[in-house]
């Protein structure tokens, strides 16, 4: 929280507030980057979801969401940073037009603060495993907390927050992992004791559990590309090289890092057995296994990971929301309203957060659930607006509803199959059917940075 209010001297305008100025070097770049999304959805969720089903349990979470680092760093990156945008909403209106940026906006939102209430489910669960916390009174706490200090320092804040949450985060892991092989016999006994299948990696030879599998993948993998947290750091690295390097630099971080929570997962599935929540292996095991002083570093490791989430959740869709929805309906605003309106959002969408966290208490399918959004409806459009021509309004608009409307009927309909990778094959064969329906009556804006120049 004092991080938070000293950065907030730093920002004067929107822009501070959204892409801290454009001015991050390369560690705090990656340092943010990797703690962005390295928060309770892996320490927690996937830590659970490895105590109950091992490898084939987590490849959304860590595996995906370092593919989807690396995919941004190869073929995303460079073109958005050459545009100069604030959000991605700006992408949507420069390249299709106002209505296609004001439904990307609208459909970001649901997504972050259902990302953002896991987060706080997460810092409720660790509080009451280990200190005894009522959980709900844990949330409130984790809540206010991130709200004060996102409000006050915007992206400077979360930068800087994330950098120290970061190395608190894996200083409190590396102690625990060591002590927690050494006190179940090593790797070679943990592995020999877990169930059947827990270490495989690959599904069974049944093609619905390859297109599970499949999903598991692309969830993440794809589906947080056209995301504005994502985008937001690509827009505040001070260099597009900058920009390039912390992506897959972050995303090498997620694929060493990321197992250790996986590995103390399955760790606890032979420590801990039958616990009445998985998602509780890990607070459980450092309770287990560390003294007072071990506990305490160990506990701001986990908490530092959910807030360096949690924040970036809150101000992704409150700088989307201000800067691609109010501001068209109130052009005469002045840099500093922008700013007062930004922060005024973060304050309502933390409160939605809170809500949602109260009502569903769990955290991996929360999260998840909350990313299928981007796989259905955006992937599609922003992809094809990049690097197809062709591409125009009405397409991306039909692949965006049409796309987010269909997962949502079937996550409703069966659970039989994957209901975001049914939206995106719907939302591709609207954006194309739809852009050569209509092409000639609506021809495809140039790609052009957010001044007005021609891009190549």
């Amino acid at each position: 929280m004092a991080l938070g209010f000293w950065a907030g001297r730093r920002v004067k305008g929107g822009s501070d507030f959204i892409v801290a100025g454009r001015r991050l070097p390369l560690w705090l770049a990656t340092a943010t980057l990797f703690a962005t999304w390295f928060g309770g959805g892996t320490c927690v969720g996937a830590a659970g979801a490895a105590y109950e089903r091992g490898l084939l349990g987590v490849i959304a979470d860590p595996f995906g969401a370092a593919l989807c680092l690396f995919l941004a760093g190869w073929f995303y990156v460079r073109p958005l940073r050459r545009m100069r945008l604030l959000t991605i909403g700006d992408f949507f209106r420069i390249r299709f037009g106002a209505g296609a940026e004001r439904a990307a906006a609208l459909l970001q939102v649901p997504p972050f603060i259902g990302w953002a209430a896991a987060q706080l489910v997460a810092f409720g669960t660790v509080l009451q495993a280990i200190s005894g916390f009522d959980q709900g009174t844990a949330i409130v706490v984790g809540g206010v907390t991130v709200l004060i200090y996102t409000v006050a320092g915007g992206m400077w804040a979360v930068a800087l927050t994330d950098s120290l949450q970061a190395v608190v985060l894996i200083a409190g892991l590396a102690v625990l992992l060591p002590i927690a092989l050494a006190e179940n016999g090593g790797w070679s006994a943990v592995s020999a004791a877990l169930p059947e299948g827990r270490l495989d990696f690959l599904p069974q030879s049944s093609p619905m559990s390859w297109l599970f599998y499949l999903q598991a993948w692309l969830v993440v993998g794809v589906g947080s590309i056209p995301s504005q947290d994502l985008l937001q750091r690509t827009l505040s690295s001070k260099s597009e090289s900058v920009a390039v390097h912390s992506a897959h630099i972050a995303g090498a971080m997620y694929l060493t890092v990321g197992l250790i929570p996986v590995t103390l997962g399955m760790i606890a599935s032979i420590a801990l057995p039958n616990l009445s929540d998985p998602e509780l292996a890990l607070p459980m095991l450092g309770r287990e296994y560390l003294g007072p002083v071990g506990l305490s570093l160990f506990l701001g490791a986990l908490l530092s990971a959910i807030l360096s989430s949690a924040d970036s959740a809150l101000l992704a869709p409150s700088s989307v929301f201000s800067e691609n929805v109010i501001r068209p309906l109130l052009p005469g605003l002045t840099e500093a309203a922008l700013l007062r309106i930004a922060r005024l959002t973060v304050v309502v969408f933390s409160l939605l957060a809170l809500l949602l966290a109260l009502r569903f208490r769990t955290v991996y399918e929360l999260m998840m659930t909350a990313m299928e959004a981007g796989v259905a409806g955006m992937i599609a459009p922003f992809t094809a607006g990049l690097y197809w021509k062709r591409c125009n309004g009405w397409g991306a608009l039909a692949g965006m509803l049409g796309g987010t409307l269909v997962w949502a009927l079937m996550s409703f309909w069966t659970e039989a199959v994957p209901a975001d990778l049914v939206g995106l094959a719907f939302s591709i064969l609207a954006v194309v059917g739809v852009t050569l329906a209509t092409e000639k009556a609506a021809p495809a804006l140039p790609l052009r940075d957010i001044d007005g120049r021609l891009l190549s």
